[in-house]
């Protein structure tokens, strides 16, 4: 395989998860009747340009179907996330009536709601149909369609240039990673800022966050790579800033290259030597990643057959993309995780890819009163706790397998 951004042969394994089916290809009962496809879930590092990447395997169509399940709406911590994102980039780059926003991978309309509200003109791209027409609910205009330099091309001859083009975690989520970022250089206006958000590589490995690896993330990025990546394809990166959202992201700030007259902020600086420092540049850095997910994947396992040994009634909380990841990393079947609770109805009734656990509502949690409650996506553990703090009257745990097991 060669790497999506510079062409070089990929050599150097970083992991490797065995196989396992699309994370967000849920299954119906009929489905059940019917094989699955497993792919494998390999991810290698590119020795020339730092980029950290899955074998490709999976195609884009295949894994952003037309009903696509994931909706950010359903997390009032990423909504809160989303206005904040709003009122700061409405403050820092002076948007009004007279800008123009697009949102990259708009989803539900989650965030453009927002700058809706405040009657900056936006546009959101949205390949998925469920999510299009989610966002469309809300009387945000919807582009259908895949991003590529291709449909920058063509927004462009329409007469639309952007102040701001936002794409708060879709970096990862891109294979043409060289088409989609030519993209933003096109649509951007010669002082326009494109900003991007996606979880730091170096959180991910230092934090064994392996359960963000699937198929759907064809990236794992660093600001090394992203750097390189954007100076290759007309964009320069100006600023910084680093979030605790997904386990620690960075949001990075970019303008054309070559018309931007920002300045770059030290915390560019700051971040590259700080990855430098950890071992991004080197081989052995990415070398031990192994053992430590297979540690995790271990203790995890061996957590949920003393339960089912010791009698517990065990539960799941959130049928996250990264919850199918360690689900079918560990083997974990219904045998030991009867359930898993998500709020989305577009879940409920359905099943976990691999393991095809069933997804329930709440209700089913309240009435079968489990001991202990596993939470998948445990970059939302807090709100999650709070929110089922209930199960407490009942002498219920919570647990999270990442970055190693905890129950509380």
């Amino acid at each position: 395989m060669m790497c999506r951004h510079c062409g070089n042969p990929l050599g150097l394994p970083c992991l490797d998860l065995g196989a396992a089916p699309p994370s967000n290809a849920f299954l119906t009962e009929e489905a059940l009747h019917r094989p699955e496809a497993w792919y494998p879930l390999r991810v290698l590092a590119c020795e020339h340009c730092w980029l950290v990447q899955t074998e490709d395997i999976a195609a884009a169509h295949e894994l952003f179907s037309a009903e696509y399940p994931y909706f950010s709406s359903y997390s009032s911590t990423w909504l809160a996330h989303a206005e904040r994102y709003v009122d700061e980039v409405t403050a820092r780059f002076h948007l009004s009536r007279d800008s123009h926003v697009v949102e990259v991978g708009a989803n539900d309309g989650y965030l453009l709601q927002f700058l809706k509200r405040r009657d900056i003109p936006c546009l959101g791209i949205e390949p998925t149909s469920n999510a299009a027409s989610a966002a469309r609910a809300r009387g945000i205009t919807i582009v259908e369609r895949f991003f590529g330099n291709d449909l920058a091309r063509e927004l462009f001859d329409q007469g639309l240039s952007a102040d701001l083009v936002a794409a708060n975690n879709v970096l990862a989520h891109v294979p043409r990673i060289n088409d989609f970022c030519a993209g933003f250089s096109t649509l951007l206006k010669p002082q326009g800022v494109a900003t991007f958000e996606f979880p730091h590589l170096i959180r991910l490995i230092s934090e064994n966050q392996f359960d963000t690896i699937y198929h759907e993330h064809f990236s794992y990025l660093s600001l090394t790579a992203v750097d390189r990546i954007f100076l290759a394809n007309n964009l320069k990166v100006f600023d910084v800033e680093e979030l605790e959202t997904h386990g620690g992201s960075l949001r990075v700030f970019a303008e054309r290259l070559d018309t931007g007259r920002r300045p770059r902020a030290e915390s560019v600086n700051h971040v590259l030597q700080r990855e430098a420092a950890a071992g991004v540049l080197d081989q052995a850095y990415y070398t031990h990643f192994q053992t430590k997910a297979e540690r995790v994947k271990n203790a995890f396992l061996s957590f949920l057959l003393r339960a089912w040994e010791e009698g517990h009634k065990v539960a799941a909380y959130g049928a996250a993309a990264k919850g199918n990841t360690i689900l079918n990393f560990s083997g974990v079947r219904p045998d030991l995780l009867p359930y898993v609770v998500d709020q989305n109805p577009a879940k409920q009734g359905k099943f976990l890819p691999g393991s095809r656990i069933p997804i329930v509502s709440e209700d089913h949690l309240q009435e079968d009163r489990p001991d202990i409650i596993i939470i998948l996506p445990w970059n939302l553990r807090n709100e999650i706790s709070e929110h089922l703090s209930y199960a407490r009257s009942w002498g219920g745990r919570f647990v999270t397998a990442i970055p190693s097991l905890s129950v509380w």
